[in-house]
């Protein structure tokens, strides 16, 4: 890197035909410049420039070896201008695996937002609930609801969310409305297959709710569909049921109650990522930081 940077210098010194005017163009000390192109030589083996009080000369070797460089540093500014576009405005297709109802709820409604910012960008989304093997296969970055277990995986938190409970004015007809959290353990509890329990909170107090139910799934949009039916009550963030919400097909039940705040992480292999993963993360970051 050292030679390269030097390699500039002597392009420069070159071009303006004098190490005074070089050296303020570039806002060096005379004496380090002169030094530099000195090192450059003995690097070499052989004198590029004849030295006089008045001006500079090429040597044979010096004009050859300043035809080549020259090309050398102009391609070099020419990918760092190219580089700097990219980060400004980056292209080419973003990879990203996530969970279908995290897809569909959080993610779809700020994709035109997203994409008019960057309009070089294509998208490829696999929705899938399975771990995505982020180095062998070919994702820029995977959304998931818990941070990752293996260790060299890269975990950036890019949301909170907490889960409120939830039920239909028919099943509350049915059964009446709750007033505490105790009341839920016997009710239908629709959850996700893999969750026993409950975690909720009140200012201070806190209370865990064992769960059961008729039915169990994966899927979020599941269980929002089969509690606007009535068969049940769930335990979903606000903005996953804010349409039922507003059309009356559910209300909220024992609202001064809520889950333990849950992190989304965007996972990556590795810290040094391409603009667009990086833009990516850094947009889902702001946009859902109120979760």
């Amino acid at each position: 890197m050292e030679l390269l940077n030097d390699m500039a210098l002597f392009v420069e010194v070159v071009k303006a035909n004098s190490f005074s005017r070089a050296a303020e163009a570039l806002e060096m000390p005379n004496s380090t410049l002169s030094r530099r192109i000195s090192l450059l030589e003995k690097e070499i083996g052989l004198r590029l420039l004849h030295r006089t009080t008045r001006r500079i000369e090429l040597t044979e070797a010096g004009q050859i070896y300043f035809e080549r460089s020259k090309r050398i540093v102009e391609e070099a500014r020419l990918a760092h201008e190219q580089l700097g576009e990219m980060v400004a405005q980056p292209t080419g297709t973003l990879r990203v695996s996530m969970p279908v109802d995290f897809a569909t709820t959080y993610v779809a409604p700020l994709l035109p937002k997203f994409a008019n910012l960057y309009p070089g960008l294509a998208f490829e989304f696999d929705l899938t609930p399975r771990n995505v093997d982020l180095v062998a296969e070919p994702f820029d970055l995977a959304i998931r609801m818990a941070r990752p277990e293996p260790q060299n995986l890269i975990a950036r938190v890019i949301a909170r969310v907490s889960a409120q409970l939830y039920a239909s004015p028919d099943y509350l007809g049915r059964y009446g409305m709750p007033d505490h959290p105790a009341e839920l353990e016997g009710r239908q509890c629709l959850t996700m297959h893999t969750l026993s329990s409950w975690g909720l909170y009140s200012g201070t107090d806190t209370f865990e709710v064992k769960v059961g139910s008729r039915f169990a799934c994966n899927s979020v949009a599941m269980i929002r569909r089969l509690a606007a039916l009535g068969l049940g009550i769930a335990f979903l963030p606000e903005r996953v049921v804010a349409e039922d919400l507003q059309a009356g097909r559910l209300v909220s039940i024992l609202p001064a109650w809520q889950g333990h705040p849950t992190s989304v992480y965007a996972v990556t292999e590795t810290r040094l990522l391409p603009a667009k993963t990086q833009r990516f993360i850094e947009f889902l970051q702001e946009e859902l930081r109120g979760e």
